[in-house]
């Protein structure tokens, strides 16, 4: 797949999502990107923004296999692998896959689940396999996991650790709906829910071919090196106990390259990295006491971003 076909593929699934989430065009193309660098997005927000609609709708705009768990602290690690079980008819055991097996998981309120679970998806989010019974199985590709959370209700749930929120590539606030959105929203939701006659617009051969195709986006030395000082310089603030790791400006340069491919550029600029930046990074980050929270930290990625040294245009030029 050429990278301006990549555009053109971005493109249609934004508009065909479109006939069913109102506005979030931003939190929608963070979707696509993370789908397309094989990564992974944890949304945040109350309950009844559309978290559950916006995945599904991606999941039928892609024709790709879509499956929803209910996090909740008595889930066990099998009820997401599957299991093994003595078949009286066929005289054998067999196995029973989970929901893990699937092209989109939705991993609703992933918070409410214990330790013991969340750590479950360590593996199938990182290696993409899962292990069963001492036996190794290779998911089916593209996988992505979209979990959600409530940041409000924090009664009864289990924080993720933060070797787990470093697996998702973003997270990502949907936000409450403007006034006019509001009202289109009830429009279009007066009769049948259009989710009901939505039509794919791609395929899962689409996508695989984009994963091939947005590594190939170059990036100068200069550009890699405003990308690592950006995560280096999360790791030297004051209010910062823990900075970004070498996954964190790995995940940045990913994300970079498919912004600018979708955007049908074979080359990225340091807007791009500004763009990908709050996103990527801000949850990485391990603040220290009174500085907690999610809007403290994008302050900190954001005052990072305003102090260091952009590379000129003649640095990142592609030679």
């Amino acid at each position: 797949m050429p990278l301006h076909a990549i555009d053109n593929l971005a493109t249609k699934v934004k508009q065909n999502i479109g006939k069913v989430i109102v506005g979030k065009a931003d939190v929608i193309e963070l979707l696509l990107i993370g789908l397309i660098t094989s990564g992974h997005v944890l949304l945040e927000d109350v309950p009844g923004t559309g978290k559950t609609m916006l995945a599904k709708s991606m999941a039928r705009s892609l024709s790709l296999q879509f499956k929803r768990i209910q996090f909740t602290p008595d889930l066990l690690p099998s009820d997401l692998s599957g299991i093994h079980f003595y078949n009286q008819k066929e005289g054998d055991f067999q196995f029973r896959p989970g929901p893990l097996f699937t092209n989109i998981l939705l991993a609703d309120e992933i918070n409410r689940a214990t330790p013991r679970t969340q750590s479950s998806l360590l593996e199938c989010m990182e290696e993409r396999q899962v292990s069963i019974d001492g036996e190794t199985m290779i998911l089916e590709q593209p996988f992505m996991v979209i979990a959600t959370q409530n940041p409000v209700e924090q009664g009864g749930t289990f924080p993720l650790p933060e070797a787990q929120l470093d697996r998702f590539l973003f997270k990502v606030n949907m936000g409450y709906p403007s006034t006019a959105e509001g009202l289109q929203l009830l429009k279009r939701f007066m009769g049948t829910s259009p989710l009901e006659q939505l039509e794919a617009v791609a395929n899962k051969a689409d996508i695989e071919a984009a994963q091939r195709a947005y590594p190939s986006v170059k990036a100068t030395d200069d550009l890699l090196g405003y990308i690592l000082r950006i995560v280096e310089r999360t790791r030297e603030r004051d209010d910062v106990a823990i900075g970004a790791s070498p996954r964190g400006s790995g995940a940045l340069l990913r994300a970079t390259q498919a912004y600018a491919a979708l955007r049908g550029r074979d080359f990225i600029t340091p807007d791009d990295v500004k763009a990908m930046a709050k996103p990527v990074l801000a949850h990485r980050l391990l603040l220290r006491g009174m500085h907690k929270g999610r809007n403290r930290a994008e302050e900190i990625i954001h005052d990072i971003l305003a102090s260091t040294e952009v590379p000129t245009e003649a640095d990142i030029a592609v030679r």
